[in-house]
Formats: C-alpha cells, sequence, structure tokens
C-alpha cells in the first residue's frame, strides 16, 4: 500500500502533487492506488526513489492515448504522470535541432517547429494527436508513421535523453546533454520499452525541413499484384517519402498510396513516373485511410464482407451470434514478406472466419485489427506469424487486445535476444519497480 503523505513529502520542493487514484486512472484495466504529477526532473528522481523504498511498481503515464497497449502490468501502485514536465527546452533551429520534455504534447511541440518551416518526422495517427499524445509516450511506444520509409522511426530522430532510472539516478545519453553515461546509448535503449526501463524526462530530436510540394500516387489491385508493385516503387530510383499499403478486412484487393516530397517540379516528375510504374493515378490530397489506424471505426463491424455469423474454430463451430471483438496489433515483414504477411491476412479470414485488416508501409511495418471471437482471433494471430519463418523476418505483436483474447496467446510472440533484454532490466531496474510484466518476456 502506497505512503501517500511519504510521496507527497518528497515532492515538497518540486511543487508537484500526489493523490489518491481514481476510477479512470488504471492502465489497461490494472487499477491504480496512487497519482504523483511531478514538475521536474529532480522531482521524477525524488518520487522514483520514495516509490522505490517503499517497494511500489510504478507505470509512467503520458496523455494515456497508448496506455493500453503492450502487455497490463502485473500491477500499478503508482502512476508518475508526466504531464507536468510540458517544456520546450531548447528549438536550435539553424542546427534541426529540438529539446523538449517528456511530457510536452507532440502537437505542440510540431506546431512550434513548423513556423520555423521545419518538422520532426513522426506522424502519430490523428487519434493520438488529438488526444494529446505526448513525447515521452511516442519515445516508450517507439512511435512511427508512414514516412519512417524514408526518415526512420522516432528511434532513429531521437539524438539523447535524460532519463531517471527505479532509484532515482538521473542519467543521460546522446547529444544536446549536460553529462553522458559511458556503456548504454539510453535514448534508443527506452525507446519502445514501454516504461519498463526508466522513466524519460527529457528528449532531444533532429529535425528536418518542410519540403514545400507533395503529391500522392494511388493504385488498387490484387495483393500480390499490389505488393510487388509498392516493392518496385521502393526498390526504384524515385525517392518516395512513403508508400503505404491499406488492405481491408474480408477483401481480395488492396491499395497502395506513395507520396512524393519536394519541390513542385521534381515532384511532378517523380510523380508521373511513380504513376506509370504502379499503372495508378495522381492526385495532391491523401488517401482517406493514410496514417490513421485500421479498426472498424474506419472499416465498419468485421471490415468487408466478413460473415459475423458461425465461426470455424479450430475444427470446432461456435454459435451463431458470438459478439466479435477487436484485437489491434503491429506487423513487421521484410521487403518481400510483405506480399506473405498479404496472403496470410487473407488466409487466416478464410480459415477462421475472421476479418484481418492490414495497413501500413510496404517496407515491411503494418498495422493490424484481427475482429473476431476471441478463441479464432488467437489461432488467427498464429497463422499471421507463420507467415514469417523467424522473429528475423518478422513479428506480430499484440497491442491492445480484450482479457479473453489475452488469455489464449502470448501478446508478444517469439522474441529474438530475450536474454539479453532480461539482463538489461536486471542491470537497470533490479528490483522490477517500473511497470513490471507490461514488455516482452514479462520484463
Amino acid at each position: 500500500m502506497a505512503d501517500l503523505q511519504r510521496l507527497a513529502d518528497a515532492l515538497k520542493r518540486d511543487g508537484g502533487e500526489v493523490r489518491e487514484a481514481g476510477p479512470a486512472d488504471a492502465v489497461d484495466g490494472v487499477p491504480a492506488t496512487a497519482v504523483a504529477r511531478p514538475a521536474s526532473a529532480d522531482g521524477v528522481a525524488a518520487v522514483l526513489r520514495e516509490a522505490t523504498a517503499q517497494g511500489l511498481a510504478t507505470v509512467a503515464r503520458g496523455a494515456g492515448t497508448a496506455l493500453d497497449w503492450g502487455a497490463p502490468p502485473e500491477r500499478v501502485d503508482l502512476i508518475l504522470d508526466t504531464t507536468g514536465l510540458d517544456r520546450l527546452v531548447e528549438h536550435g533551429a539553424g542546427d534541426l535541432v529540438v529539446v523538449a520534455e517528456a511530457g510536452l504534447p507532440v502537437a505542440a511541440l510540431s506546431e512550434t517547429v513548423r513556423a520555423a518551416a521545419q518538422e520532426l518526422v513522426v506522424d502519430l495517427p490523428p487519434e493520438r494527436l488529438a488526444g494529446g499524445s505526448t513525447v515521452g509516450g511516442a519515445l516508450s511506444t517507439g512511435a512511427s508513421g508512414p514516412r519512417r520509409l524514408q526518415r526512420g522511426g522516432i528511434r532513429d530522430l531521437v539524438l539523447g535523453a535524460t532519463v531517471v532510472l527505479a532509484d532515482g539516478t538521473i542519467a543521460s545519453s546522446g547529444g544536446k546533454v549536460v553529462k553522458n553515461v559511458a556503456g548504454y546509448d539510453l535514448a534508443k535503449l527506452l525507446t519502445g520499452a514501454y516504461g519498463t526501463l526508466g522513466v524519460v524526462v527529457r528528449a532531444a530530436f533532429r529535425l528536418h525541413p518542410a519540403r514545400p510540394d507533395r503529391a500522392f500516387v494511388v493504385a488498387t489491385g490484387p495483393l500480390a499484384d499490389v505488393a510487388a508493385r509498392a516493392r518496385d516503387v521502393v526498390a526504384s530510383q524515385l525517392a518516395p517519402a512513403a508508400v503505404e499499403i491499406d488492405r481491408p478486412a474480408g477483401s481480395d484487393g488492396a491499395e497502395v498510396a506513395v507520396l512524393l516530397e519536394g519541390t513542385t517540379a521534381a515532384v511532378g516528375q517523380r510523380a508521373a513516373a511513380a504513376a506509370e510504374l504502379l499503372g495508378g493515378r495522381v492526385q495532391r490530397e491523401p488517401p482517406a485511410w493514410w496514417a490513421v489506424l485500421p479498426g472498424a471505426a474506419a472499416a465498419g463491424p468485421f471490415g468487408t464482407g466478413v460473415s459475423t455469423g458461425s465461426t470455424t474454430v479450430g475444427g470446432a463451430t461456435s454459435a451463431s451470434g458470438v459478439e466479435p471483438v477487436e484485437t489491434y496489433g503491429k506487423a513487421t515483414a521484410t521487403l518481400t514478406g510483405v506480399a506473405d504477411l498479404l496472403a496470410a491476412a487473407r488466409g487466416a479470414e478464410q480459415r477462421y472466419g475472421v476479418g484481418v485488416a492490414l495497413r501500413g508501409t510496404a517496407a515491411g511495418v503494418l498495422h493490424t485489427v484481427v475482429t473476431g471471437t476471441p478463441e479464432a482471433t488467437a489461432y488467427a494471430v498464429g497463422h499471421l506469424r507463420g507467415a514469417a519463418p523467424s522473429p528475423r523476418d518478422g513479428t506480430v505483436t499484440v497491442l491492445r487486445a480484450p482479457r479473453e483474447v489475452r488469455a489464449r496467446l502470448d501478446a508478444w510472440g517469439p522474441v529474438g535476444g530475450l536474454d539479453l533484454m532480461r539482463a538489461i532490466k536486471r542491470q537497470l531496474d533490479p528490483g522490477r519497480s517500473l511497470a513490471p510484466g507490461r514488455f516482452v518476456g514479462g520484463i
């Protein structure tokens, strides 16, 4: 049980606050006991030091737009609210660098650098941006969007970070920091670790100049044909900023959209060449699905044309009218393996009576939504994982799912280097105080 008075005393100099947790203070259905909202890195260090001394399990929270991603933590004694650290520390426009605290909304950061004709190319989904997704949250979940094809994900854009470890140690690594710690590249190590290794309090990012013009080239066709044409564009000399594929649930076809950026003249020439290569059309606006996570909100219940009647699951048939559930995940594949993943999605639908929507970069990072009964969904996820012979060739991670689905499968699936990951967890958080069980392998 958390001692709120001792936690509050730890934040006296910081000006932060501590309160009892309410009904809304839960992490993927796991209720918290207390919430602390520090206002500085020193405050974060003080409250983590006290929380660890009390033996509390702490989960960091920004805006909470992806707080139900990953596996549910084993327990949550304390939620560490980072929104009190919301300052833009530095914008070195001449150096194309920005430094921000973890609680600053990505939308606010983007608006600031846009005034200097620059951008942080993260491409968060619109729903996360509208929900106030923070710098720390984007790092914690390893955010990326369509333009990762050319610019990389957020892990490739982070130059350095200041983090607080479970025992209250403040450590820094990378560029634009006062003191560096030899050994781990903390900024990249914590990116995508779901807050299980430390709490990011400040980060420095590489910016890019905003490009003056853009055009989209869109084409549709059978799954294998679209995958092949998309692969041809990625491998071409057209230097696309993004090549995205959208495969609606229940469909034998898909749509590919190519983004070209640059000066007006160059964009026009490259767009015409891409249209010829794809057999598609040039348009100024993106397709409606661009950068939006797939799901029932976009495609309608069960996607397109997938029956919600009796469902064949592993040779047995469930009763008609079983309420389907949505399971959201992230799938990776090699450039050539995307075609196999698309085919596996259609195969899972035909075999298990589910809906499988896929959307993402043709280079092999796609978001997926599986809609079906919990048992059928678990079988379908296993079918998708079978499209890649090893974790090196591709993975399917379940990020958001009802408990009935989670009980039937491993959310992370096969993972390479798990022993090394566990060793790093023991080194940085030996008491398993930070979001225990939320990451791969129960880390």
